[in-house]
């Protein structure tokens, strides 16, 4: 039987996920609603999307999931820095390098999906 290999970005756009949801959970407790809804729908979407691309029906079909998922990426990129500098909200850095090291990922599939 062959072993099927591990999609990273899968892996690390849910883990990812994860942690939005754990983060938001945090900024709930501190009475910050309106910007934990607006992480939870944006960084909750970018694993949504990049999942719903491997289903797609054609090559443009998953080069275009992948670029909601780099929209939905920059608008969380957007709320962690207000959280980052804004006063009495709970540290966002590791979420951003995480979220650093998953753009990247997404930005390489863009670019190799566009030349195949």
């Amino acid at each position: 039987m062959e072993e099927k290999k591990e999609n990273i970005i899968i892996r690390l756009s849910f883990e990812f996920a994860l942690n939005i949801v754990e983060y938001a959970e945090m900024l709930e407790e501190k009475r910050k609603f309106v910007i934990a809804n607006q992480l939870l729908k944006s960084g909750t979407s970018i694993g949504a999307n990049i999942r719903e691309a491997q289903n797609a029906e054609s090559k443009n079909d998953f080069i275009h999931k992948f670029k909601i998922a780099a929209k939905e990426a920059d608008e969380t990129e957007y709320w962690l820095l207000l959280c980052k500098f804004a006063k009495n909200y709970p540290d966002s850095q590791l979420l951003l390098d995480k979220l650093y090291e998953m753009k990247k990922i997404i930005s390489k599939i863009i670019i190799t999906s566009k030349i195949k």
